[in-house]
């Protein structure tokens, strides 16, 4: 089992993470955050650029850095404040929870030493041995998740 400071650190964590996941089906607009709320709200570059205190084509190029992925997260701070919005930021995870993700990757090491301990050891192939198998898989990854040891993600 895990120790109750791991544990309490996931669920706060996790409890973070949660208001994020509602977000999964939203989709960036195709020019970009910065863009798609500049014309929304019909300010120019120009108007941007005196705000931000670069020419309107610094602020072409900050949208094109912003569509591209380079942008920087000051410098989309810095956007926000010149709109009076805030930037909000986070991860989207792509299991249900933090608890699923370390429980998948426990698993696949599980399945990893045990098959290897089953190569070195001569098994019965029958049905007894499969199900023995899936049960030593089932108990090894109960205690990697739990431990947690420092070579979960190696």
């Amino acid at each position: 089992m895990k120790s109750s400071k791991i544990q309490f650190f996931l669920d706060e964590i996790q409890g973070k993470l949660n208001p994020f996941s509602d977000l999964k089906s939203e989709i960036k607009p195709e020019k970009g955050w910065v863009n798609a709320i500049r014309i929304s709200i019909k300010m120019s570059l120009r108007q941007l650029g005196e705000r931000l205190h670069i020419t309107p084509q610094g602020v072409r190029d900050l949208e094109k850095r912003e569509k591209e992925g380079a942008i920087t997260i000051n410098t989309l701070k810095e956007v926000g404040r010149v709109l009076d919005m805030d930037l909000v930021y986070g991860f989207i995870s792509r299991h249900n929870s933090l608890e699923d993700m370390i429980d998948e990757r426990a698993r696949e090491i599980a399945e990893e030493v045990v098959l290897s301990t089953r190569q070195n050891i001569q098994l019965d192939s029958s049905i007894k041995a499969e199900n023995d198998i899936k049960k030593a898989i089932q108990r090894k990854t109960y205690e990697i998740a739990s431990k947690m040891p420092s070579n979960l993600w190696d």
